[in-house]
């Protein structure tokens, strides 16, 4: 990057003095030293981190519910949403680095509160949509099909219930996975929908730990720049309660989090044994999802 800063401005002083010589213009001249002076300014700009957790960009004050978990709670109005670049709502972090430390036995705590943030998101519906988002076949990206396997079906035709959904991804289908809900929501008109997805955080502290809600819906691969269709009230014609923990965050956030200058590239990394991770976070979501339906 810093080459390529001083290559740039080589070629601009070059200019300045053809423009002096050759055009005998003060006005180029001007313009081209102007610009030599932006290009050094604009490359060191740091780029923003990218983050699915509304707590990493307002930094709220958290709440220690125990020993091993805390809480945040966010709310965004229009002004706030649109400076940060996300919906308006309420967004809830539950956060605990037990499944980060495969610390089994702290499990049930990172359960009963993220079941206790669920039910103050959902008041019992009549018939509730689980959706699993992603790939199944990719390993950091297989948390929602994960989750689905072990929530309990309750739903008949007749009495409502919950029912589970996993439209994987269109590389693999060949349909986008929001014409496969939309479909599904149409005949069977759930009174709510729960979709879960793997997130993707700012920090590395944040892998496995933060376990979001929000009743904003979801945008699936918004993270990491594969925008799809976003899942909202809006779209599908319900309330849309999004749920998911950061299995994957850019390798430049990493690096920068290390003190040095960061790279250009858009290489994302997952922890090395996220393969129990995604198990381990996946039973957790799906035990609180559960606790908080009153299928447990």
């Amino acid at each position: 990057m810093l080459g390529t800063v001083f290559l740039l401005e080589w070629i601009l002083f070059n200019f300045v003095i053809l423009s002096q010589v050759i055009l005998k213009s003060k006005f180029f001249a001007v313009c081209f030293v102007i610009f030599g002076a932006i290009i050094p300014i604009m490359s060191a700009i740091k780029p923003k981190n990218r983050t699915d957790l509304a707590s990493e960009l307002v930094r709220p004050r958290s709440v220690r519910l125990n020993e091993h978990v805390t809480r945040t709670d966010v709310t965004l109005d229009e002004e706030a949403a649109k400076a940060l670049g996300k919906p308006v709502g309420r967004y809830t972090t539950v956060s605990g680095s037990a499944v980060l430390r495969g610390e089994r036995e702290y499990y049930p705590r990172l359960v009963r509160a993220l079941a206790d943030a669920v039910r103050e998101f959902v008041q019992k519906p009549e018939t509730c949509l689980i959706v699993g988002l992603g790939n199944p076949s990719m390993t950091a990206d297989a948390l929602g099909s994960a989750v689905v396997k072990r929530i309990t079906v309750t739903r008949s035709p007749e009495s409502g219930g919950v029912c589970t959904l996993c439209p994987s991804v269109s590389g693999v289908t060949g349909v986008e996975s929001f014409d496969v809900i939309s479909g599904v929501t149409g005949v069977v008109k759930p009174s709510l929908v729960i979709a879960v997805d793997s997130l993707c955080a700012a920090s590395g502290s944040r892998l496995a730990s933060a376990f979001q809600i929000t009743d904003t819906g979801i945008a699936p691969g918004s993270g990491v720049g594969n925008h799809r269709f976003r899942l909202d009230r809006a779209t599908l014609g319900c309330p849309v309660i999004g749920v998911g923990v950061p299995l994957v965050v850019y390798a430049s956030t990493m690096i920068r989090e290390a003190g040095a200058e960061p790279s250009e590239s858009d290489l994302i990394v997952t922890p090395k044994d996220v393969d129990l991770i995604v198990e381990d976070c996946a039973a957790v979501i799906a035990a609180a999802l559960n606790k908080a339906l009153g299928n447990d």
